[in-house]
């Protein structure tokens, strides 16, 4: 299914019955919704599910390449507007993670849950956004591969490398497969973004936050500060999983995400 846009279509799909609770995933970069299919499916039996492609990723159109955190939060609350969402639990990994803080932060009264998944609420440190810098020029010169390279090295636990080779195989075919205008539109946007620490003690629906133990992109220190800035929020560690905890085990991903929404009723 596709929304259309002032900016191009937005696909996106849903699981299960509109009458149900409602869980909204948001894909981190360079990802696409595919990457929430067991989470979806996990929840489809008793909630309505929506996962959706981020701009310039999976089948959303890429646009101008132009883009902003906010106007990723943008799409969010015109997928919900859309299909009559008055509100939802909204779950975020990395770049979700970002647009979902923002989103919530615009329309607290549009979201009864927050699942925060291996993201941090800083911005970028110079050191991190030259990086961005280095990546883009990687992409420029032609180099996707040696890009995606890069970032599954980043991505995933060693452990999971050796492993869990279907689930790096298919988020290196996914990074491989996105333009390189939407990367690198992309990578401007996150180095672009905003600072969102501030705005975490206003934060009043439940909050799950979950993070790899591994993760070397966003760390157990970053979670734990957001965890200590967001009244009454709970705190998740994955085991054996990098920076895609739901993809490197998905048990204890999914254990956590259940726990979570059953004691909040969402």
């Amino acid at each position: 299914m596709f929304l259309e846009t002032g900016s191009g279509r937005i696909a996106f799909e849903t699981h299960g019955d509109k009458k149900e609770k409602s869980v909204l995933f948001i894909h981190g970069f360079p990802f696409n919704k595919s990457m929430w299919d067991e989470q979806a499916g996990l929840l489809s039996g008793d909630h309505f599910v929506v996962t959706f492609d981020m701009r310039g990723h999976g089948e959303s159109d890429a646009g101008r390449g132009q883009y902003l955190v906010e106007f990723y939060a943008d799409d969010v609350i015109a997928i919900m507007d859309h299909l009559g969402l008055e509100k939802t639990c909204v779950c975020g990994l990395s770049m979700g993670g970002y647009t979902a803080m923002r989103a919530i932060d615009r329309e607290p009264h549009r979201f009864s849950g927050l699942i925060l998944c291996d993201t941090k609420s800083s911005p970028d440190t110079n050191e991190a956004k030259l990086n961005r810098a280095n990546q883009i020029k990687t992409i420029l010169a032609g180099n996707k591969s040696l890009f995606a390279d890069g970032q599954i090295k980043a991505l995933f636990a060693p452990r999971s490398i050796e492993n869990k080779i279907p689930a790096v195989e298919r988020i290196r075919t996914i990074i491989e497969s996105t333009s390189d205008a939407a990367l690198i539109g992309t990578l401007i946007a996150l180095s672009a973004r905003m600072d969102m620490t501030e705005t975490l003690p206003r934060i009043s629906a439940p909050t799950l936050i979950i993070v790899g133990k591994q993760d070397r992109i966003t760390t157990l220190t970053d979670a734990g500060e957001m965890h200590a800035a967001i009244k009454g929020s709970r705190m998740a560690v994955v085991h054996e999983a990098g920076h895609l905890s739901n993809l490197e085990n998905s048990e204890e991903f999914n254990a956590a995400l259940l726990k979570f929404l059953s004691a909040n009723n969402l």
